[in-house]
C-alpha cells in the first residue's frame, strides 16, 4: 500500500509546495516543535537532530536514518508558514516564536 503523501512548502522557493510522506513528515513535525525553545537564539540545526532523535519513531526513523533530511524538510515548511523562525546570525539557529 503506498504511503499518503502532503504537500509542502520551503521558504527559500515561495510558492513552490513539494509531495512528502505525511507519517514522516508528522513525525519529525512533532519532534521538532518539542524539542525547539520558543525564544531566540534558539538551537543549532545540529543541537536540534540530535535532541529531536529520541523523539523519532525506531519503526520510521530506524537507527535516525533519514532524519537529517527529514529535519530539513520540515524545518524549512515550518519556517515557511510562520512556526519556527531563525535567529540572526550564523550558524542557523532555529526556535518557535511565542504566539
Amino acid at each position: 500500500m503506498p504511503s499518503e503523501k502532503i504537500s509542502i512548502e520551503n521558504v527559500l522557493q515561495p510558492g513552490k509546495t513539494y509531495r512528502a510522506d505525511r507519517a514522516k513528515y508528522e513525525a519529525m513535525r512533532e519532534a521538532l516543535l518539542t524539542i525547539l525553545p520558543d525564544t531566540a537564539p534558539g538551537l543549532t540545526v545540529s543541537d536540534a537532530r540530535d535532541a529531536l532523535l529520541p523523539h523519532l519513531s525506531e519503526e520510521l526513523f530506524p537507527g535516525g536514518d533519514k532524519a537529517g533530511w527529514w529535519l530539513k524538510a520540515v524545518q524549512l515548511d515550518l519556517e515557511a508558514k510562520g512556526i519556527v523562525r531563525r535567529a540572526p546570525g550564523s550558524p542557523v539557529r532555529l526556535y518557535r516564536p511565542a504566539t
